[in-house]
């Protein structure tokens, strides 16, 4: 008699494969592609506020290309960073409403690798089309050909730390009825440093200094992120849900 049929005779559950827990990412993964497809207009906030804020902000300071060159670094990785903000409340909100954060919460596998899953996706509805649509913004705010494909590596690789990050301030304020606000001040201060390399990297491919060294620490910000904040998100579920 094999394991696994001596552990059904004396009625205890077999131990899942390994192939399990990539089964329930891929569904996660599945299930919220399929309901961010259904609201886009939670897609198209953010790109929106995005767009708006670089393409009124030169009719506010000046049209002289030679300011808003200088200028355009920072300004875009600012827009993308609240753009980011803007769709992260909506983060947990439908499923902690529905019911189903719940149920995230009692599912075999753990919690960290699916909450991952959920981020994953944000990242894909929202940090990587704000990283393909800032070259064309760059367009208005005079900005050198020459940086364009470091502004997009450095707000794709940003990005993701952008969202795992808030991710957790999304988890913590999921059942306050106006998280917004707090949600903001949470995060802001901790996403200064990837605001800090990834302006910086921008700048660099500006006046013609190596990248390399910028686009390493933001990699070195993801690793970090990508290593620490599913466990710390899975964490603020649990506080938020269970009290």
């Amino acid at each position: 008699m094999s394991r696994t049929d001596a552990e059904s005779v004396r009625g205890v559950e077999p131990v899942e494969p390994l192939g399990g827990l990539g089964v329930a990412m891929a569904a996660t993964l599945k299930r919220d592609l399929t309901l961010a497809a259904r609201r886009r207009s939670d897609i198209m906030n953010p790109l929106a506020f995005f767009a708006l804020v670089i393409t009124l902000f030169p009719l506010g300071i000046s049209p002289q290309p030679a300011l808003l060159a200088t200028i355009a670094p920072g300004l875009l990785w600012v827009a993308a960073l609240l753009a980011t903000l803007l769709s992260l409340e909506a983060l947990f909100r439908a499923d902690y409403e529905d019911g189903s954060l719940e149920q995230l919460l009692l599912a075999p596998q753990p919690l960290p690798a699916l909450v991952l899953g959920k981020v994953c996706v944000h990242w894909l509805m929202t940090g990587l089309p704000l990283a393909l649509m800032a070259p064309l913004l760059g367009l208005l705010l005079a900005l050198p050909a020459e940086s364009y494909l470091v502004l997009s590596l450095s707000l794709a690789l940003g990005s993701i730390s952008l969202s795992l990050i808030g991710a957790i301030g999304a988890a913590l304020t999921v059942g306050l009825s106006r998280g917004g606000v707090l949600l903001s001040l949470l995060v802001l201060p901790l996403n200064i440093p990837v605001l800090i390399f990834g302006t910086g990297a921008v700048q660099a491919a500006i006046i013609g200094d190596p990248v390399g060294p910028h686009l390493a620490i933001l990699g070195a910000l993801c690793c970090a992120a990508l290593m620490m904040a599913p466990f710390a998100i899975a964490a603020s579920l649990r506080i938020s849900i269970n009290g």
